[in-house]
């Protein structure tokens, strides 16, 4: 996987018919990666990443029920960039919930890079809902605990991750304000 289009092209093989809801979602954080990434060194990179970020949930994919680890172990198999894998293993704080599940090993073999590209790729995340609607960070977290349920495992990475994801969008929202990109509409 090493353009923005071979990305796309795997993302929606594995996630299209079988996921579309997700699939929606996916299209709609790398649409916001998108119109960020001139405020980024590496815009494609972080498009490219926002396109598979979530490439692990894909049944024919799943190997350990992580999908952070599952899809960057998939774009290892692809010979992927490593920090590309890195970025999809790493997104949204995964390292957190990795500890939670008994995997934080597993995720720690791919670095965390702690630069604005990787905040940028979190940021897409946790202001894109699950039908690829536009929410602030808040809303986002809301809907996540309220899917999953607050005493469930994703709600307890929740607690943990919530001052680092809403650290990671605020410091994006302010590179991308200094750009000259500004604020996307919600709701």
């Amino acid at each position: 996987m090493r353009s923005t289009r071979s990305a796309e092209q795997a993302a929606e093989q594995h996630l299209g018919a079988t996921m579309p809801r997700r699939w929606c979602h996916v299209r709609s954080v790398a649409a916001e990666a998108n119109r960020i990434a001139p405020a980024f060194g590496d815009g494609e990179l972080l498009v490219t990443a926002a396109v598979l970020h979530d490439i692990g949930y894909a049944p024919d994919l799943v190997m350990t029920e992580f999908h952070p680890l599952d899809g960057a172990r998939f774009l290892q198999t692809q010979d992927a960039p490593a920090r590309l894998c890195a970025l999809v293993a790493r997104h949204s704080c995964a390292i957190k919930e990795a500890e939670l599940r008994g995997c934080h090993a597993d995720v720690a073999e791919f670095p965390d890079e702690e630069t604005p590209l990787r905040d940028a790729l979190w940021y897409c995340d946790m202001v894109t809902g699950p039908d690829g609607q536009r929410l602030t960070v808040d809303d986002r977290l809301a809907e996540i605990r309220n899917r999953y349920g607050s005493e469930s495992l994703v709600g307890q990475f929740l607690d943990i991750a919530r001052p680092e994801l809403i650290a990671a969008v605020d410091r994006t929202i302010e590179r991308y304000t200094a750009a000259g990109i500004p604020q996307p509409k919600y709701g």
